[in-house]
């Protein structure tokens, strides 16, 4: 029943609740789930770890914590194959200062998420979603507007009362409402102006699928234009294959041992089962008489092991495939090898996967429709999509979501990063505090109306980044205190 937040901590507590000394701790993003002021809590715990003689590698993406830090080492330059090496290392005013970092312009707050938003107004005559009496767990007879057409954050301390309210409530009480399958609800009243909307999106950290056939080309649905391409060519014809052929779900074209898998998956009854590649077509999962048919010097097991920034130049002539997997790059998985497995991605990568098969969608419905904007769009639910990402990738991210915009949907998003609340249409700040102390709405409106409430902690935090990484500011003062969030 605890929050991700506060799960996170726990694991922390049996950690760095020891007197261990000449130890060395190796955390994985101690930030996720965390409200600014709850990281400052946590970098307390942290410090005083290090002063006892341990050394502390923690793997990191928040600013807040960069900045505490002895030292950085940054990885890079760029995602998957275009990374691997050590760009910068240094203090955080060394990095700052460093031209090479991809980080540093990033701390030295020359960059900034929000400079071009675009100016989506929120006013009275605004249509609003509106949740009334909500009362599951610590929810205190809530009632909250969203305005539809506009990126709202929700913010507030780990377990003020944000997950219940988005998962527990409002998406399981639209999706019933919409006739899909869903958990019941929590305890509410009613819902209001429900008419505003077509559907309900939750696109969370969850696992896309455990098939192995799933794949991030097919996911887009880049495949079908694809597999039409090399049915086109002269050879494909003469020998009467058809788009079908080219499919590694069904057909003929496909490897009968590993029917077009690529992988043996066998059993291990008590211990965990194995994949094998495949040993007659090995991995490729087609015929090898399919496999002599070229496209552009490419055989269809070759464009499935292209990644998806080198299939966006090989195909840049065919719109249809370009149009499908632009928001592979547009959400920053242009790493991504085509025909990789669904499995094998991190939950931010499926979570970023999910958001582009729902831009694929957006694009194809604009190009359908003369007027777009006439039709009903969709309420989307993000729960921390922000988690593992880097500041060029929530740039990207943002990027994406102003499409879905731009489409005609609204956006609710659970977030913790100051970024995206700066660049939010509208804040709804639950709290003040978590558990029993929280499940009120503590402030609502714009990031510049929140920021100065006086009894907001996201306010608080608001104002300490902008002290900290504003875009006057060229670098860190080494003698610099450490910003008290």
């Amino acid at each position: 029943t605890l929050s991700g937040g506060e799960v996170q901590r726990i694991n922390l507590t049996t950690a760095l609740g020891t007197s261990l000394v000449n130890t060395l701790f190796v955390l994985d993003e101690p930030s996720i789930g965390l409200h600014p002021r709850d990281i400052g809590r946590i970098l307390g715990v942290m410090t005083r770890l290090r002063d006892a003689g341990n050394t502390l590698v923690v793997v990191e993406h928040d600013p807040q914590v960069m900045v505490a830090a002895d030292e950085l080492l940054e990885i890079g330059p760029g995602p998957g194959e275009r990374g691997g090496d050590i760009v910068a290392r240094g203090t955080p005013a060394e990095i700052a200062a460093n031209p090479d970092s991809v980080t540093g312009p990033w701390l030295a707050g020359t960059k900034r998420i929000d400079v071009d938003r675009p100016p989506r107004p929120v006013d009275a005559a605004t249509p609003r979603l509106k949740l009334v009496g909500a009362r599951q767990h610590n929810l205190r007879d809530l009632t909250v507007g969203f305005p539809l057409r506009r990126l709202t954050c929700l913010t507030g301390v780990s377990g003020s009362g944000k997950s219940t309210l988005i998962q527990d409530v409002l998406f399981p009480a639209l999706a019933k409402h919409f006739g899909e399958a869903a958990e019941s609800p929590g305890v509410f009243d009613r819902l209001e102006n429900v008419d505003n909307l077509r559907g309900v999106v939750m696109v969370d950290q969850s696992p896309i699928g455990k098939s192995s056939r799933s794949n991030p080309v097919s996911y887009v649905g880049a495949w079908d234009p694809i597999r039409a391409l090399f049915a086109a060519l002269p050879e494909a014809k003469q020998r009467g294959y058809t788009p079908g052929t080219f499919s590694f779900n069904a057909g003929h074209g496909r490897c009968p041992t590993c029917t077009g898998s690529g992988f043996e998956h066998v059993e291990m009854q008590f211990l965990s089962d194995v994949w094998l590649r495949c040993p007659d077509c090995d991995g490729k999962r087609y015929r090898p008489e399919v496999l002599e048919l070229q496209w552009n010097g490419l055989s269809v097991a070759d464009v499935l092991e292209l990644t998806v920034h080198e299939a966006l130049d090989v195909f840049r002539e065919h719109p249809k495939v370009l149009a499908a997997l632009a928001p592979l790059a547009d959400v920053g998985l242009d790493y991504l090898r085509l025909g990789q497995p669904v499995p094998t991605l991190s939950g931010g990568e499926a979570q970023r996967l999910k958001l582009a098969g729902h831009l694929a969608e957006a694009a194809k419905t604009q190009t359908t429709s003369r007027q777009p904007t006439a039709r009903k769009g969709q309420l989307f639910l993000f729960d921390e999509p922000t988690t593992g990402l880097h500041f060029d990738d929530i740039a990207r991210l943002m990027r994406a979501l102003r499409k879905l915009l731009d489409a005609g949907h609204s956006l609710v998003v659970i977030e913790h990063n100051l970024d995206v609340m700066r660049a939010s249409d509208w804040l709804i700040d639950l709290g003040p505090e978590g558990g029993d102390g929280g499940g009120r709405i503590v402030a609502q409106g714009t990031p510049e109306e929140v920021m100065v409430h006086p009894g907001s902690h996201t306010g608080a935090a608001l104002r300490a980044y902008v002290r900290t990484f504003s875009v006057e500011r060229s670098a860190f003062s080494v003698e610099e205190p450490r910003p008290q969030y």
